[in-house]
């Protein structure tokens, strides 16, 4: 009986082409968030359920990556989707929150330029025959921190005044201002590593 394709492939290689999986789905349903989000808050303006969803959002960032390496479904797709689900999340967010001045331009301007420093880096690493760098685990972990203080800036807005409002606004910024510096910090190391792929490409040229 003829074998399926799959078998004659390199162990692992079947599994990381795997688009249907538990973490993808669930990074799918990230993706879903941002427009849901964007109509319950600029359009709808059911701004309780705004803070639900970009709340979920936020605290979901870590489930697919943790379920893929839990459940052995690590995929090409899933390593491209969960930082593009971020990535949009973040500009989504900065976007409508500076348009209803939830957040001052200086704030949206100083985050989004890092995103687009390392933008340029992508044609001249593919060029080179590399695909995106590896995302470093401070930028991981300050893109949680930001995720987590969107809602509760979010939430501080809806609220204007008492202590609820001063609770969240304080904590919001605090993770918000705490979230971008790390945001840069894991900029500067993604920009050594494109520096040090720079290197070994003239090395090896030379």
């Amino acid at each position: 009986m003829t074998q399926p394709l799959e078998t004659s492939r390199p162990d692992g290689a079947v599994a990381r082409d795997r688009v249907f999986t538990v973490p993808n789905l669930i990074s799918f349903a990230r993706l879903l968030g941002v427009p849901l989000f964007l109509y319950l808050f600029l359009v709808a303006d059911r701004i309780g359920w705004a803070v639900v969803v970009l709340a979920l959002g936020g605290t979901t960032d870590w489930i697919d990556g943790y379920l893929a390496r839990r459940l052995g479904q690590v995929s090409r797709l899933g390593e491209l989707l969960d930082p593009f689900a971020d990535r949009l999340y973040i500009l989504a967010t900065l976007l409508a929150f500076t348009l209803r001045d939830i957040v001052p331009w200086q704030f949206t301007v100083a985050l989004l330029a890092r995103d687009v420093l390392l933008v340029l880096t992508f044609p001249v690493l593919r060029r080179l025959g590399y695909g995106p760098l590896p995302v470093h685990y401070l930028g991981k972990t300050a893109t949680f921190i930001l995720l987590m203080g969107f809602p509760i800036l979010l939430l501080a807005w809806a609220v204007p005044t008492g202590a609820l409002h001063d609770i969240a606004y304080a904590s919001g910024w605090a993770l918000a201002w705490w979230g971008i510096v790390l945001y840069w910090i894991a900029g500067i190391f993604y920009l050594a590593q494109f520096a040090a792929v720079l290197r070994q490409s003239r090395q090896a040229a030379a």
